[in-house]
């Protein structure tokens, strides 16, 4: 049994933090999970990515409806429960977006931790698991990236929230000796669970790749849209390091691990594959496994992307015994199951005011 036995989950009825809670769960965590569904799907019962999470692992989640803007909400949710660590996802994380509405990123992913923060020491809670992006590294200077790669320079608003969020991290480690924080910097999550119960349902327009290429191989698209294919990479398309969402959430629980047994201060980890993949190679791969065609158009690259990407994750698996497991073959299957048998996603009833607070365990 976990030496931890409480996990609060922000943005836990999300795409990442979904997945993550089967993991906690599994590995004998009690899960709290928090949302607001600015980017989740929810309805007058809560979270059916979570209500299937449950389906998937057979134990309790205990859900709130809960904005962390709203600090007396998130501070009430705390004196209920003897939290032991957070895990932090929630945050608005649409690179094109965020650079349309900068002020709202800003008000959203750097208020919402300072007063996750404040709350956390006010309940004498010191351990969190920080879900940050290799978007902090800006346009590579070398690669594969390590930890030690300089950061700052970004080339978009979401990327320097996360940015200001680890400068806020280490100025608060530095302070207080209190604090034990990993903080845990993803490449390109993609894929769902093999169960094919739950996986990334978007709830904007400014879509992830494989969502969108899905719903083209589906027909309910018409075609996939490339932001750019004249970057100086072998086929004009930008390359990222696409790591499978369970691989992922495998991490989270390897740093809580961690968490336990050490004190740390602030530690950071690139959690990728360290394989760097064209987004005309990712096409090719999903059409090839799933039997489909994905037309695809090419348009003038987006404002904020960057060329080439790919991780150095050696430091993870020296310190947190982590590695990848899943190939970019499991990535496309386990996706393409999830759609299959979810062509609209979750079911999206109509949503009725839930009364905020209400707890379900």
């Amino acid at each position: 049994m976990p030496q931890f036995k409480t996990v609060l989950v922000t943005g836990g009825a999300g795409y990442i933090g979904s997945h993550c809670v089967v993991d906690l769960l599994d590995a004998g965590y009690d899960v709290v999970a928090i949302d607001n569904f600015a980017n989740a799907v929810g309805d007058e019962e809560g979270s059916p990515a979570l209500n299937r999470a449950e389906q998937i692992t057979g134990k309790k989640i205990t859900f709130y409806e809960a904005d962390l803007l709203d600090k007396a909400q998130i501070n009430g949710i705390f004196d209920k429960h003897n939290v032991d660590c957070v895990i932090h996802f929630a945050a608005l994380k649409a690179v094109g977006e965020s650079m349309q509405q900068p002020l709202l990123y800003y008000q959203n992913n750097l208020l919402g931790m300072l007063n996750l923060l404040e709350v956390m020491r006010s309940h004498n809670c010191y351990q969190m698991v920080f879900s940050s992006s290799c978007t902090v590294y800006g346009e590579p200077k070398h690669l594969p990236i390590t930890e030690t790669h300089a950061t700052g320079n970004i080339t978009n608003v979401y990327g320097r929230t996360k940015y200001f969020i680890e400068e806020m991290l280490k100025d608060l480690s530095a302070a207080d000796a209190k604090w034990n924080i990993i903080s845990l910097r993803y490449f390109n999550p993609v894929g769902a669970h093999p169960s094919g119960l739950i996986g990334e349902d978007p709830t904007k327009e400014f879509t992830n790749l494989m969502p969108f290429m899905a719903q083209v191989a589906l027909g309910k698209k018409p075609v996939l849209t490339i932001f750019g294919n004249d970057y100086n990479t072998p086929d004009g398309t930008g390359i990222r390091d696409y790591i499978h969402v369970m691989d992922l959430a495998n991490g989270h629980v390897a740093a809580l691990n961690l968490l336990c047994t050490s004190h740390l201060g602030l530690k950071i980890y690139n959690l990728g594959t360290g394989r760097g993949v064209s987004v005309k190679e990712l096409v090719d791969v999903f059409e090839r496994v799933t039997s489909t065609k994905v037309p695809t158009k090419y348009v003038a690259r987006r404002l904020g992307d960057i060329t080439a990407m790919w991780a150095d994750a050696s430091l993870a698996n020296t310190e947190l015994g982590w590695t990848t497991t899943r190939s970019i073959e499991q990535m496309c299957t386990d996706f393409w199951r999830w759609q299959t048998m979810n062509p609209d996603g979750y079911p999206k009833k109509n949503k009725t005011s839930v009364i905020v607070m209400n707890g379900k365990s």
